[in-house]
């Protein structure tokens, strides 16, 4: 499973199927379902994986549920109450208050009041039965594919034997009802009511081969997922049906992001990144002078690109991802996701936890997408 994962984060690589059984662990000890995130000393010096924007505050997630928020753009930082100790992969706030978080063993986190505290919506062994229930519906329907069915209850009952083992790694709430997540092995659920009840979409997926789905993003009807092997996929019809695209390249890509107007830019293994104007009939590449994977692409004030990658390098696009240009030197440890604060300041997680940047000048512009 290692191979699959060549280039991206190696914390994620060593630790994305390594979750043991979360009904209990072999030595007695609480699973990291049922076991609240340990206060650390520094919380802020964690790995961590997304961060994001909750109004006027920032929250970061990352490795053994750690939390962390700031009220100062960046520059003090504080953790928060988490009920589960797994490593969690991505965050966001559809508005100031109503949050998510996902992550490892299934974990969907939920808070409402800006991130202070948290409850878990979900988790992988409810997902699974979820996607066991729909699937038993689905082949007790008239006129549906036998082949197709029995497949489709195969898979959904492996996972249930497998337990809470996999992980949702990207999620696009575009309210505070409305939400998709996303995760390995085609992994996909949607809400429509702030996350009380999901309905997997998987079956409205054209990925047979069940590739990791990476991350997603949407505008208006319009939703794009980003995946293993080249996989992007389009809906035009906020996520009814589903369209795969063709593009360039065949590696994994771990980020995307949609410009209002259309445009999408996908970017991911050995610096490889490209832009589609015609949602994605044709693609151009974006030239990056160093082939080190990226791994977080940010839409800025609905029209300006920041992108991180793997060498602790920043860059900023404002010709809607047509050119690059590097906005740090000398750079980072390696990052893992990166935005803008209101002040024009550049804040970057990653494997040495946060770290904050005040860039000279007009490198960077404020106001992330949300």
């Amino acid at each position: 499973m290692f191979a699959r994962y060549s280039g991206f984060l190696l914390f994620m690589a060593a630790t994305l199927f390594s979750a043991p059984s979360a009904v209990a662990q072999s030595n007695g000890l609480l699973s990291p379902l049922n076991r609240p995130a340990t206060m650390a000393w520094q919380p802020a010096k964690a790995f961590l994986l997304s961060v994001a924007e909750a109004g006027n505050r920032l929250v970061a997630v990352g490795e053994r549920g750690v939390i962390v928020l700031s009220d100062d753009g960046g520059k003090t930082w504080r953790q928060a109450k988490v009920p589960v100790s797994v490593t969690l992969t991505a965050v966001q706030f559809p508005t100031p208050k109503q949050g998510w978080a996902v992550g490892h063993y299934g974990v969907v986190l939920h808070t409402e009041d800006g991130g202070e505290t948290w409850v878990r919506q979900l988790d992988g062994v409810t997902a699974a039965k979820i996607i066991l229930a729909a699937a038993q519906a689905k082949s007790k329907e008239p006129g549906s594919d036998e082949t197709v069915n029995k497949k489709a209850l195969s898979d959904a009952e492996l996972l249930v034997k497998d337990g809470a083992d996999k992980p949702f790694l990207g999620l696009h709430f575009d309210s505070d009802k409305s939400g998709v997540i996303v995760g390995a092995y085609n992994l996909i659920f949607h809400t429509e009511d702030g996350g009380k009840t999901w309905l997997p979409w998987l079956d409205r997926l054209n990925n047979p081969k069940g590739f990791h789905l990476y991350s997603i993003d949407a505008s208006g009807s319009h939703l794009y997922i980003a995946g293993e092997q080249g996989l992007v996929l389009r809906s035009d019809d906020r996520g009814m049906s589903f369209v795969r695209l063709e593009t360039p390249y065949k590696g994994s890509y771990f980020a995307l992001s949609l410009f209002p107007s259309g445009e999408v830019v996908v970017a991911g293994l050995r610096g490889n990144a490209y832009r589609s104007a015609d949602q994605g009939v044709s693609w151009q590449k974006i030239e990056v002078a160093t082939p080190i994977s990226f791994t977080a692409v940010k839409l800025i004030n609905n029209q300006n690109l920041i992108l991180a990658n793997q060498a602790g390098q920043i860059f900023k696009s404002t010709d809607s991802g047509r050119s690059l240009k590097l906005i740090n030197t000398p750079p980072l440890p390696p990052l893992n996701d990166v935005l803008i604060t209101p002040d024009g300041a550049v804040v970057a997680v990653g494997v040495l936890g946060v770290m904050r940047l005040d860039i000279p000048g007009d490198a960077a512009t404020t106001g992330e997408k949300k």
